[in-house]
């Protein structure tokens, strides 16, 4: 834990009790601070008050004389209107902040040197956080990794000259940490994302930028308009600034090219090939990140390709979770729309498709031209009948209903198949919540009878004694 000192003896107000806002009332607590905490929802007060912690309701305090107001991530800030908690301490005058800015905050007053590096975008920060982290662990750094991702901020080992913070950060969490200035902050991309919460793109790509434009070194990609006008305003401006692309680039200084991460001006180049979890060109993008911030500090690049390669990847993200014979099992479940099951589509070929589930907007239509690259698709749960209306004509598919008859029969067409690499993917296109709580539920079903398949094989050939 990060204890919050800087705010030792001071009354602070906090809205949303989930896993961060729970962390935070701790760190603050920890640090001497007096907290006046609350949440909606009762469920969640419970939750909060069974872990020991008192709840006031923040209608009834006195907002005047409060050092801040923190809000957790989730809770509306501008759009599509402010929490009435915002409009309280607006009028008292409260500054609102989060818990990246507390963080932030304990840095500058700790240990302003010690290094952070801070990830956002679009789309791979996820991976491109934990493949960072990964990469500094393999070369025997002290690394602490979370934020947006596993492990609240807070939660965190303190900052040290001698310990890297690697974190991913939402656009929510950057709209509240005003003073946030890490020493390598990375953009990876811009796509339109959250615009409920943020108005327009415009405002979205604008709370992007901060992250970079207070980094003593900014990554930041060139791959789309939004980008590279960051990168300009950037390079205008005076400051760091290093160029990364996921193809061939004259602006770049960073890119993949024919699945080697090339850097301009430096020797030797980082294969890809070497690393089976970061197949295709969205991971090829991630991994020239990683890889640049990496080097940013003073890994070299054999060390880098070597942690590449032993790299296990993101579970539920193009998962690699066994194999059959010549049959790949992905595990892409967290593919809750058409963009992100793109990623999968794009990345393998011959591929025995697992799809479906509460259908979102559009469907599987977008994804019409990567269709040559399904052998089969195998439609689950909810949007069976809109999935089959789609790909009549253009895909053979078989009404499966559930995963466990999908995982079936995709299995015993794959190991049909004279393909190099038959793929049994799940990658469903669809939330889980006709059928599953939560994308993570789906996976570790698709990846439990995965290995179930794998494990009756396995007995039948023992038991036929070869």
């Amino acid at each position: 834990m990060t204890p919050v000192e800087t705010l030792r003896g001071k009354r602070v107000a906090l809205f949303g009790l989930g896993g961060s806002g729970l962390s935070t009332v701790r760190a603050l607590v920890a640090g001497g601070a007096q907290v006046a905490a609350w949440d909606d929802d009762a469920k969640v007060r419970a939750r909060a008050a069974a872990a020991g912690f008192a709840t006031v309701d923040l209608a009834t305090i006195d907002w005047r004389g409060l050092a801040a107001f923190v809000l957790a991530p989730g809770v509306p800030l501008t759009h599509p209107k402010p929490h009435w908690t915002v409009d309280k301490a607006r009028q008292a005058g409260v500054e609102i902040i989060g818990d990246i800015e507390l963080y932030a905050r304990e840095r500058a007053a700790r240990a302003p040197d010690a290094p952070l590096i801070a990830i956002t975008g679009t789309n791979g920060k996820s991976t491109t956080t934990a493949l960072t982290a990964h990469i500094l662990q393999e070369a025997g750094r002290d690394v602490a990794m979370g934020g947006n991702i596993g492990v609240p901020i807070l939660d965190l080992p303190p900052p040290a000259r001698a310990r890297v913070h690697v974190v991913e950060c939402s656009t929510f969490q950057i709209d509240l940490a005003p003073s946030l200035a890490p020493s390598v902050g990375a953009l990876i991309n811009l796509t339109p994302d959250h615009l409920d919460r943020h108005g327009t793109m415009e405002n979205y790509a604008a709370i992007k930028e901060r992250l970079v434009a207070h980094s003593d070194l900014a990554l930041v990609g060139v791959d789309d308009d939004y980008c590279r006008a960051i990168a300009e305003r950037l390079r205008r401006a005076g400051r760091r600034i290093t160029l990364v692309s996921a193809a061939p680039s004259p602006l770049a200084e960073v890119w993949v090219e024919d699945r080697f991460i090339v850097a301009r001006g430096a020797p030797g180049r980082v294969d890809l090939r070497t690393a089976p979890a970061l197949r295709g060109a969205h991971n090829g993008q991630n991994a020239a990140f990683a890889f640049a911030a990496a080097r940013a500090l003073g890994i070299g690049g054999g060390d880098i390709a070597r942690a590449m390669a032993s790299f296990p990847g993101l579970a539920h993200r193009m998962e690699q979770v066994g194999r059959l014979g010549r049959v790949l099992f992905i595990n892409d479940s967290k593919a809750t729309n058409a963009d992100a099951a793109e990623k999968a589509l794009l990345t393998f070929h011959d591929i025995f498709w697992i799809v479906g589930g509460k259908a979102k907007a559009g469907g599987v239509e977008p994804l019409r031209p990567l269709f040559p690259r399904v052998a089969k698709a195998y439609l689950i749960g909810a949007s069976s009948d809109e999935f089959a209306h789609t790909l009549q004509g253009a895909v053979a598919f078989e009404r499966c209903g559930t995963l466990e008859n999908a995982v079936e029969a995709a299995t015993r067409d794959a190991l049909a198949s004279r393909a190099a690499e038959p793929v049994a993917l799940l990658s469903p296109a669809c939330a889980s919540y006709d059928q599953f709580a939560n994308f993570e539920a789906r996976g570790d079903r698709f990846r439990a009878l995965v290995a179930a398949r794998i494990a009756a094989a396995r007995e039948t050939v023992e038991g036929n004694g070869t």
